[in-house]
């Protein structure tokens, strides 16, 4: 498809039930009656390589390092950690940290640099991340450059489906031609900023279905860094992180780590131990020895995150004298130890 026909290409007006532009039912299905594509699609020259792939490619130039934050099942508690990820790596205390880390190194000419970082919120039926981040009902603004984030920080932008609903409450019951579309807009429109990223973090929907697919097809040559998988101690949670494991391998896609999140509960008052979610196989630890993964370490349930979760706040620099901080911190700084020796 020439760069010229694809402009030709009305997004916008993609019906619900698209079998998309690559089908050879492109413009022959039922679906596309009355679709003013149509005549575009039903061509041969829609088929063949996207040319938005180069934008991407040059998008994402400005980004050094892409992490995907991955769940085999919903509600363990992934895009809570996406969005501590985030602040923490944002964080002068991660800064300082890591400082203290290096102190036997070189001076570093960037001293007083903090980590830019970029949330993109891919999980288009189920955007949280506007919510968490404390920055919902916010709107997008379009400029010269393309589709401005909204700034959770000053050094956290956040894009998110979330931003462009007319209503909170508003479902979006997409097929995956309108959701592919809309993640490819994300990658092409978004602008980051002049300095670019030092970390992109996406936020994506548990299981392995079409936002990863086409996530990964846009970003398999952009030097994506790698995933994050979280998941909860207990069995039936860890037969879905599997799954993603497997889905990681075929697709080629460097698995960074495994978390364990909601890993007991500490009492306040009597400082006993109890496992709510028992880890009757060994939790996550045992599952990345068992496939000679990386345990980046475990999270426990922390009554002050999830409410930090709620209302929106920065649980990394308000709350830090609670049960989650300091296993987030060490988790972050291994992380980023990983992939710096990586790039060495």
């Amino acid at each position: 498809m020439s760069e010229e026909k694809s402009k030709e290409f009305k997004e916008e007006s993609v019906p619900q039930h698209c079998p998309g532009v690559e089908s050879d039912n492109a413009g022959k299905s039922n679906a596309c009656a009355g679709c003013p594509n149509q005549n575009f699609c039903s061509t041969n020259t829609v088929k063949g390589p996207d040319p938005d792939i180069e934008k991407i490619k040059e998008r994402m130039k400005s980004v050094k390092h892409k992490i995907l934050v991955l769940s085999g099942k919903g509600g363990v508690g992934k895009s809570t950690f996406s969005a501590q990820l985030s602040y923490a790596l944002a964080s002068t205390t991660f800064k300082k940290n890591e400082e203290e880390n290096n102190e036997d190194d070189e001076e570093d000419d960037e001293e007083d640099h903090l980590n830019q970082i970029g949330i993109l919120d891919i999980d288009i039926c189920g955007p949280s991340i506007p919510k968490i981040t404390g920055v919902q009902g916010q709107q997008i603004h379009h400029s010269s450059f393309g589709w401005t984030p909204i700034y959770a920080e000053e050094n956290i932008g956040v894009m998110s489906i979330g931003f462009l609903l007319p209503s909170e409450d508003d479902a979006v019951i997409w097929r995956g031609p309108k959701k592919n579309g809309l993640i490819k807009q994300f990658l092409t429109e978004v602008y980051w900023g002049s300095e670019g990223l030092d970390y992109l973090i996406v936020d994506t929907p548990p299981g392995t279905s079409d936002e990863h697919l086409s996530i990964v097809q846009y970003l398999q040559n952009c030097d994506l860094t790698g995933a994050i998988i979280i998941s909860t101690p207990q069995e039936v949670s860890l037969l879905d992180v599997r799954k993603e494991i497997s889905f990681c391998k075929k697709v080629d896609i460097p698995i960074l780590g495994i978390v364990e999140n909601m890993s007991g509960f500490v009492c306040p008052n009597c400082k006993n131990k109890t496992e709510i979610f028992f880890p009757s196989t060994g939790g996550c630890q045992a599952l990345a020895e068992e496939l000679d993964l990386p345990f980046l370490g475990k999270i426990p349930l922390d009554p002050t995150l999830a409410r930090a979760a709620d209302e929106g706040t920065n649980y990394f620099e308000e709350c830090k004298n609670s049960p989650a901080f300091q296993p987030i911190l060490d988790i972050v700084t291994s992380l980023h130890e990983r992939i710096n020796n990586n790039n060495n």
